[in-house]
């Protein structure tokens, strides 16, 4: 068995698909049109896990709700400092600024996805 991916739903598919085709060098692998939505199918660079973003045709109009059993997605990083340049310049910036968190070895940040999930950033 092996984890496929996971599915967010989306308000404006257009800033979610820059967020992470840009910001996280996500690329387009699958569309699936179905009678109330679009899945659009995410891949990270080795292909091996996958982000589901769901563009339903009638969206709440101040978007989704989270429940408070969510927490984040992480993502790995080979240089903080990299990607705090490269998050900069798209427009964004930290919620949780990086840190080393000695407990684990790794230095880690937080931002937010244009939906408000947030994302753990880990620069081991």
């Amino acid at each position: 068995m092996k984890f496929l991916h996971v599915m967010i739903r989306v308000k404006d598919v257009d800033k979610s698909m820059d967020f992470y085709t840009k910001l996280f060098d996500m690329n387009l692998v699958r569309t699936i049109t179905l009678d109330d939505c679009v899945l659009y199918f995410l891949s990270d660079q080795d292909g091996q896990t996958q982000i589901e973003l769901t563009a339903n045709f009638e969206t709440p109009e101040d978007g989704y709700k989270n429940g408070d059993a969510f927490g984040h997605l992480a993502f790995g990083v080979n240089s903080m400092d990299e990607f705090g340049e490269k998050l900069k310049s798209f427009g964004c910036e930290y919620t949780c600024e990086p840190f080393y968190m000695e407990e684990a070895g790794s230095t880690i940040a937080f931002i937010k996805d244009p939906d408000g999930n947030e994302i753990e950033i880990i620069q081991d």
